[in-house]
């Protein structure tokens, strides 16, 4: 890959991202459960997905979107199917608390003693998980707590018939490769842990940062496969290519005017069909996204020292200081003096402007 295609699809994820408004930027983190007799694609393939999901902070620097775990059902250290061994970071009983637990899949998910085990461990951890994912058979591990009953699921085709005779409440369409039933997800096929991976980033950053993972892995999806993600729109071809050098452009020129006016001539674009197109591919207006571009630099440029309110306003495109404190305030919700009075430095906060 060559490095202008791994810096445009590194801004591009930057922009994208759409992290609570006013916190600094935290990965996700994400728990992969593993077991002995695990299928060893179904962790290392959801692993490496999310370990490739980065942000860039417009100064070259990769910023993970993730954080992953491999945890143990009984023990930090497990065999998969084929003979590898997998040391795990920490166990069901001692580890954090996760914004996504995805149960892989193998022969061992299906022994009672382990199945029952996960699915225990994840009723105690469900109103504090954003979502739950099984790759194919890893399904026997959520099947047990009943939070799956009356939804639509998927599993391998081989199982199907078993995991209905067990628990008959599931509505199991094997032919569907990917199913997402409110904050459950359940995969089968080949590549059903990569595919489970790529439609939660999808969701949680966007079709362009999803599509960079799909580059990174030097992905060939199925036609089957690529059904589960939108198609692109009409604007995601030769705009996006100018796009990603004007935003580069504007980070390094947030002293300047930004107007919508002065974006659309660096593009040749009108304004009217600029602004269109911007929002379309961004998700939000070129005036807001310009905004919090500004308003991540001065908090990171308050934590340096020698520096004054009235210095970092100036130097991030602000007018005046008091259109700088109120617009500071309404994203952040505290008063930038005190960033300057601490001293210390931030995270830099990436956000559209949008909840998660």
């Amino acid at each position: 890959m060559s490095w202008p295609y791994r810096e445009q699809q590194g801004i591009l994820c930057q922009a994208m991202s759409a992290s609570s408004p006013g916190s600094a930027f935290r990965p996700k983190r994400i728990g992969l459960v593993g077991f002995d007799e695990v299928t060893a694609l179904h962790l290392v393939g959801p692993a490496d997905s999310f370990i490739a999901a980065a942000l860039d902070d417009g100064y070259g620097n990769r910023i993970p979107c993730y954080e992953v775990h491999t945890l143990g059902v009984f023990s930090r250290r497990f065999r998969a199917e084929d003979g590898l061994t997998f040391e795990a970071r920490a166990t069901l009983r001692g580890s954090p608390v996760f914004d996504t637990i995805i149960v892989a899949g193998g022969r061992g998910i299906r022994r009672p003693e382990v199945s029952e085990k996960v699915a225990e461990w994840i009723l105690k951890r469900v109103n504090v998980t954003q979502r739950i994912g099984a790759v194919c058979t890893g399904i026997y591990g959520i099947a047990p707590t009943g939070l799956l009953d009356g939804r639509e699921v998927t599993t391998h085709w081989r199982f199907a018939r078993d995991l209905g005779r067990r628990f008959p409440r599931l509505k199991i369409d094997h032919r569907k490769p990917l199913v997402r039933d409110g904050p459950y997800y359940t995969t089968t096929g080949l590549s059903a842990g990569v595919n489970l991976s790529l439609a939660m980033i999808q969701e949680d950053y966007g079709p362009h940062v999803a599509r960079s993972v799909e580059h990174e892995l030097a992905l060939r999806l199925t036609k089957e496969d690529q059904e589960e993600f939108p198609s692109e729109s009409p604007f995601d071809n030769h705009p996006i290519d100018r796009f990603s050098d004007l935003v580069a452009w504007v980070i390094k020129n947030l002293h300047a005017d930004l107007s919508v006016d002065v974006l659309a001539h660096r593009v040749c674009m009108c304004p009217s069909h600029f602004r269109k197109v911007f929002t379309s591919v961004f998700g939000e207006a070129p005036t807001y996204f310009v905004q919090n571009l500004r308003l991540n630099e001065a908090r990171r440029r308050l934590s340096k020292r020698h520096e004054t309110l009235r210095s970092v306003a100036a130097s991030v495109g602000f007018s005046s200081p008091d259109s700088f404190h109120r617009a500071f305030e309404r994203k952040f919700g505290s008063r930038p003096s005190s960033y300057l009075e601490n001293g210390k430095t931030t995270v830099v906060a990436v956000s559209n402007g949008s909840q998660q």
